[in-house]
């Protein structure tokens, strides 16, 4: 699924068009999916159905959907901002059914809006599409105004109504209040979005659902706007399948149908080797959990083998919170990996498919060392000998360690370390996954991090393709970019995922994947989902101030059954 851009969504209808499909025929079949999507979520005969309608072909999107909905047993009633052309079809077939229809122009004070949002079951917003640029004035910008005084009024009745009645939703016990709120709906998006940059009018009237058509926006994951977008539905409008001008766009939305592609296979004759070996080089003293939770995460997205190369003194924490995991004890200092470490990584890191670096390493000196040793130099990645690593007099070096890096992930402190090498992107292995979250990514890119945010996927598609590896810019609606252009934005955004070692178990769920078998991009795009699904599933159970990372890593083997269709 693809996210484009308005002059792309132009294109994209243009040539559309042009294969047959009409742009009326474009325009009823948006209106008719408005309307199925308000039908699967009530019933809606005898619903009083508000649709406030524009002057462009969005308001025709929702003359089509409010006549439609009519049809279906509603009570439609149509608020024009301005009166339409007798000779607009649409609006002569909602004229012919004899459905009210009030404007603007002609309603003093807002009375006949007011009364119409006061007692609407769903409110349809239809005033403006895709062509919003500039800022609401006028009488759109009162007209929202007036819809939001209309429901606020209508919340105070409703508080007032309720505690007359001993209902307060103070006691869960109490039946709730005998009205339901009113269902707001925008057709493509809330008016006084900016598709392209995610701005948001002052005015504009936040929507519980929003249908959009033949694909999101990329205004839709943009905040402040994806804030007031609600549940997203994409709609089918009759765009050709292989549309030249859809299959250009390179940005793409995940979905479960194409992580479910991805997923490795689980024959039955399977041993442990078949799901692969993954490597975390992770932990300190004060960072026992992210060992574990990264451990973690790659055992629930089904990895065959996990070990942890960690500092031997807070073995036992950690094999009491992993018992299913390995390990490679590792020399330290006070508690973080100290530098002559390398030499243990150097002669087992060859045998295991994937390797993690970072999770709760902490910054100090020595694990600095032991980093710029094992990432090696920018002319020969991971075979610069270790600080401190003493040859004999007259050996030659190829006696040395030499550390070929199995395919590589970097996450956490390993970053933040890496940002304070010369050269960095020159000293990994290619097609190394990067995670940062946006202050790691603006100290990886020496660049401020407000900055980072007003571009997500512009940052990381232009740093995954100077760098040369793949990018995970984490957040809400992770990015995921890869170094070929290849570009998939993560369709979630949860309060409850910003906490504690959450990054941990990301990491370990991506590490996971590439160790069986998945490339660098798949690995990343598919781990970020599976993520991002079981956080969902967390909070429906949890809440999103109750979760905890532990708590994601034990739902990623329901997020991926969910993606399997089991």
């Amino acid at each position: 699924m693809k996210i484009v851009t308005v002059a792309e969504m132009r294109q994209i209808e243009a040539a559309t068009d042009a294969a047959g499909t009409s742009y009326a025929q474009m325009m009823e079949h948006a209106g008719q999916a408005v309307a199925r999507a308000i039908r699967d979520r009530l019933d809606v005969k005898g619903k009083r159905i508000t649709v406030l309608v524009g002057p462009g072909n969005n308001g025709g999107d929702g003359l089509v959907a409010g006549r439609a909905l009519a049809e279906a047993g509603a009570q439609v009633a149509f608020y024009l901002l301005k009166p339409r052309r007798e000779d607009d079809d649409n609006f002569r077939r909602v004229r012919e059914m004899g459905l009210f229809i009030a404007d603007a122009q002609n309603d003093q004070r807002w009375r006949v809006l007011h009364q119409l949002v006061t007692h609407a079951d769903v409110i349809v917003d239809a005033l403006l599409g895709t062509g919003t640029t500039r800022p609401l004035e006028g009488d759109l910008a009162q007209l929202l105004t007036q819809v939001k005084r209309s429901l606020k009024d209508r919340a105070e009745v409703r508080k007032y109504g309720a505690e007359a009645q001993g209902r307060l939703l103070t006691a869960p016990t109490l039946p709730p209040p005998p009205s339901p709120p009113v269902l707001i709906v925008a057709v493509d998006g809330p008016t006084g979005l900016n598709y392209d940059t995610g701005e948001l009018d002052p005015a504009a009237l936040p929507a519980h659902l929003t249908v959009t058509f033949a694909a999101p926006k990329v205004g839709h994951f943009r905040f402040p706007g994806a804030a007031a977008v609600g549940q997203l539905l994409i709609a089918d409008i009759g765009v050709p399948p292989g549309l030249a001008e859809m299959e250009a766009v390179r940005l793409e939305l995940a979905t479960a149908e194409q992580v479910r592609a991805w997923l490795p296979p689980r024959p039955l004759d399977a041993n442990k080797a078949t799901f692969g070996k993954a490597l975390i080089v992770a932990g300190s003293a004060n960072y026992t959990g992210a060992a574990a939770l990264a451990a973690s995460g790659a055992y629930r997205v089904g990895t065959g083998l996990v070990t942890l190369a960690v500092p031997g003194m807070i073995h036992p924490v950690v094999a009491a919170l992993v018992p299913e995991a390995t390990f490679l004890l590792l020399p330290h200092d006070m508690g973080v990996l100290a530098p002559d470490g390398l030499k243990i990584l150097a002669e087992r890191a060859s045998g295991y498919q994937a390797m993690l670096v970072g999770p709760g390493l902490g910054r100090e000196k020595p694990t600095a060392e032991l980093l710029e040793s094992l990432f090696g130099s920018p002319e020969h990645p991971g075979r610069k000998p270790p600080i401190g690593f003493r040859v004999a007099p007259g050996e030659p070096p190829a006696t040395q360690p030499q550390l070929k890096l199995p395919p590589l992930v970097v996450d956490a402190d390993g970053l933040n370390l890496l940002a304070e090498m010369e050269d960095w992107p020159r000293r990994l292995p290619p097609d190394t996954i990067l995670t940062p979250h946006p202050g790691e990514m603006a100290r990886l890119m020496q660049a401020d991090k407000a900055e980072i945010q007003r571009d997500r996927v512009g940052t990381a598609q232009r740093m995954a393709a100077e760098w040369g590896h793949v990018v995970v810019l984490k957040g809400a609606f992770t990015v995921v970019a890869a170094p070929d252009g290849r570009t998939m934005l993560q369709p979630f955004a949860n309060p409850g995922l910003a906490t504690a070692g959450t990054g941990d178990v990301l990491a370990g769920a991506i590490v996971g994947l590439r160790a069986q078998g998945l490339g660098a991009f798949e690995a990343a795009a598919c781990g970020a989902y599976l993520h991002g699904l079981a956080g969902e599933l967390a909070r429906q159970a949890k809440g999103a101030a109750g979760m905890t990372a532990r708590d994601v890593a034990e739902y990623l083997p329901q997020a991926v059954r969910q993606v399997e269709g089991f």
